[in-house]
């Protein structure tokens, strides 16, 4: 059976991410819609499909990527775990195996920095793509250039993920304008970017983060610890 049509044309699914996005647009927040539920999903499946894992590894990634947010709809704090929530009983209803379903659950549960940490190959794959997602198409009709996550994200023009699996590296390459700084970047993203490297590391590779072509974080070299079975070669996932 395929879950991610299912997931994808699910009513209840797809209301629950517009709530969230009207409730995070009341309180100023980036956009949080259905544009970032599917650029979450299909990065978090193309990232498995590069580094060589199975088909339903990636589109449980892809169905994790989907439904990570569907919590802020309840409330912003915690929304990880009340989204898992909503994933398992929507998914045990499309009859999804338990195994499954827990994997997919356990992704969602632990994607945001307070409290998650990368615990399977699809929550690490979860996080990078979620914490990718930094651009100005995030930012809202209601921009405040005095509001620096307004301020941060507008001023990002581009916003690429690579994969190299010979080398067994992921890297962020961001392009940014003078309407913002790294400064202010890494005032927002530092966190964000140290779960990026845990989870990177989880997958065997390096995680490496460029702003316009200068490499910002030295992550070492932890080497080959899975066999890749792609191709060597830069992925541009954008």
């Amino acid at each position: 059976m395929n879950f991610k049509d299912l997931v994808r044309s699910n009513e209840e699914v797809a209301e629950l991410i517009n709530a969230s996005e009207r409730c995070l647009d009341v309180m100023n927040y980036t956009e949080h819609g259905i544009r970032h539920a599917m650029y979450v999903a299909r990065v978090t499946e193309k990232i498995l499909k590069k580094l060589g894992y199975d088909d339903t590894t990636a589109e449980l990634g892809f169905i994790a990527g989907y439904m990570h947010d569907t919590g802020n709809s309840v409330n912003r704090n915690f929304h990880g775990h009340v989204s898992a929530v909503y994933a398992y009983n929507i998914l045990k209803e499309m009859g999804m195996s338990f195994k499954d379903i827990n994997i997919v659950t356990a992704a969602i549960g632990n994607h945001e920095e307070e409290t998650g940490t990368p615990v399977n190959p699809v929550s690490a794959a979860l996080i990078i793509a979620d914490k990718s997602d930094a651009h100005r198409t995030r930012v809202t009709q209601n921009y405040d250039p005095n509001e620096i996550h307004d301020r941060v994200n507008h001023a990002i023009i581009k916003n690429i993920v690579y994969i190299n699996p010979e080398k067994r590296t992921i890297s962020g390459r961001i392009y940014m304008n003078s309407t913002s700084s790294v400064m202010e970047y890494f005032e927002i993203y530092l966190s964000r970017i140290s779960m990026s490297e845990r989870a990177a590391n989880l997958l065997g590779c390096t995680f490496k983060l460029y702003i316009n072509d200068v490499l910002i974080n030295s992550p070492k070299d932890i080497g080959k610890r899975t066999a890749s079975k792609v191709e060597a070669g830069d992925q541009s996932l954008d």
